[in-house]
């Protein structure tokens, strides 16, 4: 019969105590499990259509030379279990940095290795806590020398999101390409930058204009003025200061691996705008026209003044704007954090990117943050 320990962390992540179901614990089971539990960026509390949720990733690191299996991820409030994930739920969350991993093995960590959990927890905005903790069960040996433990992590802070921004463009219908979901590109694109990884992503939108009949251009689609994204005014969202601003890229020709300069860090955004507008957020603005960037560093920008032209450049297959809000001066190296805008309306959505699409009789949302494959109207 396997043994299950639990330890929990006292002040300074010492282990305040452990117990082991059914009487005293073998001695192989005296020790906790030797991971690492780290929660890089701490959640911020966000809402959606769909209600109000925390993001946020779990970094399990295996410090002993024995693999363990994770079985189950508990997200803890108190003495309550706000979430869990276990089976092919848990096996879809997790993420092996610089390894390929089939599906099946996900969960089996390795001596000396990283599983990356990313978790959508869905609260209730009016009892949302002010703190969590996540707890760990992990599985050791095979047949009767098999182990289970459960390891609890350090509580951690949930923050508050700022004040509701404004639009970052008008009118529409907009495809929130790209958007935030628990399984988007964007919401997973952990990147080292500095020597620190982030995902200054996670809750980036590709925001692609479409026409009544869901297509993004007519015509020629190696034009980018066939595209009805280009040259469409991107907005400031908040007041602010302009603290960075890169042009002079060319646009390239639309297309899934044409690019009109190598993608580098510099080059990666295209021409971008960032702009600081307190509280400790940046709003970045990518893939913009080249030579219709209308700001410099250093500005004072108003809600809703043009600051550019949307484009096709950096790392872009066609026109649209990338915009996403994060906690640096940073397009790659900052922590993503969600936002609300002040007023938009849902007028469809897709099944996936641009395919699938249905209309809806539309819906006005105040304070939230479109989810991904939504359509969109702005004011």
């Amino acid at each position: 019969m396997s043994a299950v320990c639990t330890w929990r962390r006292a002040l300074f992540g010492a282990i305040a105590y452990g117990a082991c179901a059914g009487g005293i614990a073998s001695a192989q089971a005296i020790l906790p499990p030797s991971l690492e539990l780290r929660v890089p960026k701490a959640p911020t509390l966000g809402t959606a259509e769909s209600g109000s949720f925390l993001t946020y990733e779990l970094h399990v690191t295996n410090f002993s030379g024995q693999p363990m299996t994770l079985k189950s991820v508990d997200v803890l409030s108190g003495d309550a279990t706000l979430f869990t994930l276990a089976d092919s739920a848990l096996t879809q969350s997790i993420a092996r940095p610089g390894q390929t991993v089939p599906a099946s093995d996900r969960a089996k960590i390795a001596g000396g290795t990283r599983a990356v959990v990313y978790l959508w927890v869905p609260v209730d905005a009016r009892s949302a806590p002010a703190s969590i903790r996540n707890r760990v069960k992990v599985e050791q040996g095979t047949g009767d020398s098999t182990r289970t433990q459960e390891l609890e992590g350090a509580v951690v802070s949930v923050l508050r999101m700022g004040s509701d921004i404004g639009p970052p463009l008008r009118g529409g219908t907009w495809l929130a390409g790209n958007g935030p979901s628990a399984r988007s590109g964007h919401r997973r694109a952990l990147i080292p930058i500095g020597g620190a990884p982030s995902i200054a992503q996670r809750f980036a939108i590709d925001w692609v204009r479409v026409n009544d009949t869901d297509s993004t251009y007519s015509g020629d689609r190696l034009k980018n003025e066939n595209y009805i994204a280009e040259g469409n005014d991107a907005l400031a969202v908040a007041n602010g200061r302009v603290v960075a601003v890169k042009d002079g890229l060319p646009e390239n020709v639309p297309g899934v691996s044409s690019r009109a300069v190598p993608i580098t860090l510099e080059t990666v955004g295209g021409n971008h705008v960032i702009i600081d507008i307190g509280g400790g957020r940046y709003a970045f603005y990518a893939h913009l026209k080249p030579g219709a960037i209308l700001v410099k560093v250093g500005d004072t920008v108003k809600k809703g003044q043009v600051i550019g032209l949307v484009g096709n450049t950096g790392n872009s297959t066609e026109p649209h704007l990338h915009f996403h809000i994060s906690d640096g001066n940073s397009p790659l190296g900052s922590e993503g954090v969600p936002y609300g805008l002040d007023s938009f309306e849902i007028v469809g959505r897709c099944r996936t990117f641009n395919i699938g699409c249905t209309r809806e009789t539309p819906k006005t949302r105040r304070g939230e943050i479109p989810l991904e494959s939504v359509l969109v109207r702005f004011p």
